[in-house]
């Protein structure tokens, strides 16, 4: 008989959480387990990538009527005689609306939302709530299953989490699973009664797969966006939500300063977000329409990857970025900031530079990769020996189901 596993996650719209889900699911032993996945939302990028073996759950009609626009559910709710869910979604938006951190109005939100799910139906061998928050607490409370997982993808204490919202639905976790060591040290001194049970396991990333994937041609419209202007110019790359964690108005300020220093350069930035609109007002009043390309998302970002002179990533925080890992597979030289966790995957000067988290570091660490083709291509080469696959990570994954 095979063993039934779950997985819960909101959506699978862009982002290094989905992604790892994607990688994860394409690296699992069908003849062995069988796979449902729950989304909450089922929508997003990574749709198209779901492995055929695994069974998407379809989403409640009580919840299908809940997230509605507002006045529309609410009307529908009462319409049904549902008043009381009525009310949750009317302090659900309310919650979602609130000033402050958005961690904690998404733990918060949850007491609102949760009447909206009904208990899934059966039971599973273990359940996977595989991103943090919301993924965690449907786990904890709907679903029966034998082992029970919640993964964190990011630093847990710059994601501003309230520990008290989360430690009774850790209490009821047989493990807690996080992508890198300094993400499960802040774990550990956040939740010390489940330090025997944090685990890390890193993002799953094939060589071969993204190799393969890299050779595909970019669209035409991406290789010729900047008006013409491609010639020996070169080419930056980051990948990133458009999210105040990712800091692309750092980018947007470094790309300003290399320009003004007379510096040859076209900056893409694949993603999407809450910050489109911000970023592009910077970006035209730099005076950067045809430098910096905010182009969306991109299912498959390796040909950008491949194309691109340098990867750069700005960001504030991370977990463990996959993309920092795809870059380095694709033997990309890489300008990282020094968020806490860039030390999991950059060795500062052996295979990327690691610069402050500010525009004029970003700025000159790029300058000094473009002056310097000898140090890019010794980076490049570091990069080339590594043993950088991480497909083995899935046996340490089947060992965590087994035990309790």
């Amino acid at each position: 008989m095979k063993t039934k596993l779950l997985f819960v996650i909101p959506s699978l719209t862009s982002g290094g959480g989905e992604r790892s889900l994607i990688n994860l699911l394409s690296q699992i032993d069908y003849g062995v387990y069988d796979v449902d996945l729950f989304l909450i939302n089922p929508r997003g990028l990574f749709m198209e990538f779901i492995p055929p073996e695994v069974r998407v759950l379809p989403r409640p009609k009580s919840l299908e009527r809940y997230m509605r626009h507002l006045p529309r559910a609410v009307a529908g709710l009462a319409a049904r005689g549902r008043f009381g869910l009525a009310l949750r979604r009317i302090l659900f938006s309310l919650a979602n609306r609130a000033a402050g951190n958005d961690s904690v109005k998404e733990q918060r939100a949850w007491r609102h939302l949760a009447p909206a799910f009904p208990e899934l139906a059966g039971s599973y061998d273990a359940a996977v709530g595989f991103l943090e928050k919301t993924s965690i607490y449907y786990c904890v409370e709907k679903v029966k299953a034998r082992v029970k997982v919640g993964w964190i993808h990011n630093d847990y204490d710059e994601l501003g989490m309230d520990p008290e919202l989360d430690r009774p639905y850790f209490e009821r976790l047989q493990h807690l699973v996080t992508v890198s060591e300094e993400c499960a040290s802040k774990l550990e001194q956040r939740f010390p009664e489940k330090s025997g049970r944090i685990h890390i396991l890193y993002n799953i990333v094939s060589p071969r797969a993204i190799r393969r994937l890299a050779g595909q041609p970019l669209p035409d419209a991406d290789v010729t966006g900047f008006q013409g202007r491609q010639g020996e110019a070169v080419r930056l790359l980051s990948i990133g939500r458009l999210h105040p964690q990712k800091a692309f108005e750092l980018a947007i300020e470094a790309c300003r300063l290399l320009r003004d220093r007379g510096y040859e350069i076209h900056w893409d930035v694949i993603g999407e977000g809450e910050e489109r609109n911000a970023l592009t007002a910077q970006i035209e009043a730099c005076g950067l329409q045809d430098r910096f390309r905010l182009l969306g998302l991109r299912s498959n970002p390796y040909p950008y990857i491949q194309a691109a002179d340098i990867y750069v990533q700005t960001s504030r925080f991370e977990g463990k970025s996959i993309a920092i890992d795809e870059a380095k597979i694709l033997n990309k030289p890489i300008v990282v900031t020094d968020f806490s966790t860039a030390v999991d995957q950059i060795a500062n000067e052996t295979d990327g530079l690691i610069v402050g988290m500010n525009p004029e570091a970003i700025a000159a660490g790029i300058a000094r990769l473009i002056d310097d083709p000898a140090l890019r291509e010794r980076l490049s080469a570091n990069l080339a020996g590594q043993d950088l696959g991480t497909e083995n990570e899935i046996y340490k994954f089947y060992n965590l189901l087994a035990s309790r």
